[in-house]
């Protein structure tokens, strides 16, 4: 599933920008089809814009039926009577689609026969000061077996003794899911913690869920500025 709103609140119709003769939100879609992971692809959407987009060059969308304030709350309306058992993630601003990542996040349900897990999302590891201090780079501390403690736009944990030697990991918003996970999701009510950061997956942890994280080492480009959409373009050519 790849949520896809044409209103981004920093770079409005981003997902409609030309990337490489093809609109981003296109070449996401493609390039999520392209991995073979899936048994099925769609761009869930509130814009006519973005889902003609899609329909119209060959593709699947479904558009939403009720206004949604996060990509998780659009998916749990699309998926809540599909047959299915794991639901994907992927950022429609992401056109450089990792097949490799997403295959690892399939395999951690595979490995999973007591489902004990409930979504699993990917980190990167970042060395960077000023990304390690941007509010806008989520970051995300885990336990010994890499499930998720606390997610945070502040620099988690506080370097308070810089010779520790600890990894700073950032989080990518590509998670997959059970269905009763991101079900529960919809149905619960934002918390503190999640309304104060406003990252959606502390709702998760907040309720209990576990959060089983990915190392990978590729960064990838979000598009969120017109900066962003530039270096896509000549990471695409």
């Amino acid at each position: 599933m790849i949520p896809a709103r044409y209103s981004a609140t920093r770079f409005p119709g981003k997902l409609m920008q030309d990337l490489g003769g093809k609109t981003v939100i296109r070449r996401t879609y493609e390039a999520t089809v392209a991995t073979h992971l899936f048994d099925d692809v769609f761009v869930v959407t509130d814009s006519d814009i973005i889902y003609n987009e899609i329909v119209n060059n060959g593709g699947k969308a479904i558009m939403s039926i009720k206004e949604h304030d996060c990509g998780s709350d659009r998916i749990a309306e699309a998926v809540e009577d599909l047959d299915i058992d794991i639901v994907i993630n992927v950022q429609g601003d992401e056109p450089f689609t990792d097949a490799e990542s997403l295959k690892k996040l399939i395999e951690v349900f595979k490995d999973d026969s007591d489902k004990n897990i409930d979504l699993a999302s990917l980190m990167v590891h970042i060395t960077d000061v000023n990304e390690i201090n941007n509010p806008n780079t989520v970051k995300v501390i885990v336990d010994q077996t890499n499930f998720a403690l606390y997610f945070s736009r502040s620099p988690i944990p506080y370097p308070r003794d810089e010779n520790v030697g600890v990894k700073y990991y950032k989080h990518k918003g590509v998670y997959a899911f059970r269905k009763e996970a991101i079900l529960d999701f919809y149905n619960l009510p934002m918390l503190p913690l999640e309304a104060s950061e406003k990252i959606e997956c502390i709702r998760y942890l907040e309720y209990g869920k576990r959060i089983k994280m990915v190392e990978t080492d590729v960064e990838g480009v979000e598009i969120d500025t017109p900066e962003d959409l530039e270096r896509a373009k000549k990471l695409w050519k």
